[in-house]
């Protein structure tokens, strides 16, 4: 089913303890495109790059299904461009550079081509933004998922409001979900949000899995345990990605079915740490794909006799 993903194609400059690169390709956008594209083949993206931005990485969106018409390119301008460092811990980091280049003033055009879209997926964009893309399409899709995050709620609370009055799916980590709800529980945080506007509301918790809820129902899912983890950077956009991706491939939107899109979601993020940058989600196999999601099966499923 035609997926739409709106969010930045950019640059990343990336340092971990076990290394580091130039700049190489990255973008909340690029994220949730590849990881999607190892679920369903029909991609359509909305965003926006500079001159700089080489052909090569042009090609492997196109090679990963990954449709560029609603790619602009701007003549003389330069990509947005993050660089960062992360500590020993892989949990914190600080951001080095931040430049926003033709971001900064980045007005989205959906192409007719693609206003049919069945679902939606907004990256972190700012929201104004993310709502100007819903305004554009002509039939509301089955699904929107948006992915948004503090700096919006600090600086555009009004416009953020509006744009997920609009949504189904709200896709926040456990501290944006404490900030907009201004509740520690976790329970609690949901269940004021969801009257915010979303029907359904996920809450990564990184290394500590993620949550699902609706109004009457809760899911959780752990993150799988890995042995080395080189760059977490990108890993809630390819859990975002994965998560669409499934249910665009599926077509089913019920909860039961957002659990599966969950580990699948899941399963996604766990290769991108395993490697710097979108490496680990190009060129992987439907079989390595079905032994990830097997192993959070096996480590979830028990008996238990109760006494």
């Amino acid at each position: 089913m035609s997926l739409l993903v709106v969010g930045s194609v950019a640059f990343d400059a990336i340092e971990t303890p076990f290394g580091k690169t130039d700049k190489i390709i990255g973008g909340a956008g690029t994220y949730i495109c590849l990881a999607a594209a190892n679920l369903t083949d029909s991609i359509n993206v909305v965003s926006v790059v500079g001159s700089d931005f080489p052909d090569s990485y042009l090609k492997l969106l196109k090679d990963h299904h990954v449709n560029l018409d609603g790619l602009q390119i701007i003549k003389g301008g330069k990509s947005f461009f993050w660089a960062g460092k992360y500590h020993n811990d892989m949990n914190t980091r600080d951001t080095l550079v931040t430049e926003l280049n033709v971001l900064a003033d980045f007005d989205p055009i959906v192409p007719e081509s693609y206003k049919d879209c069945k679902y939606l997926m907004l990256g972190n964009l700012t929201p104004s933004v993310q709502k100007r893309v819903i305004e554009q399409l002509p039939n509301r899709p089955k699904l929107i998922a948006m992915d948004t995050m503090n700096y919006w709620m600090n600086s555009a609370w009004d416009d953020l409001m509006d744009v997920i009055k609009l949504i189904d799916v709200l896709i926040i980590n456990d501290e944006e979900a404490r900030q907009m709800s201004n509740e520690y529980s976790l329970v609690r945080a949901a269940q004021k949000i969801l009257t915010m506007g979303p029907k359904y509301l996920i809450i990564k918790k990184g290394e500590h899995g993620a949550l699902l809820f609706d109004k009457d129902n809760v899911f959780f899912a752990p993150a799988l345990p890995l042995e080395e983890v080189f760059d977490p950077t990108g890993a809630g956009d390819t859990f975002a990605g994965g998560f669409i991706g499934f249910l665009a491939k599926t077509d089913d939107i019920s909860f039961d079915n957002m659990k599966n899109a969950i580990i699948y979601g899941s399963a996604m993020a766990s290769f991108a740490v395993q490697k710097f940058g979108t490496d680990a989600l190009i060129g992987l196999t439907q079989q390595e794909i079905n032994e990830r999601v097997q192993l959070f099966i096996d480590l979830v499923q028990f008996d238990i006799n109760l006494v």
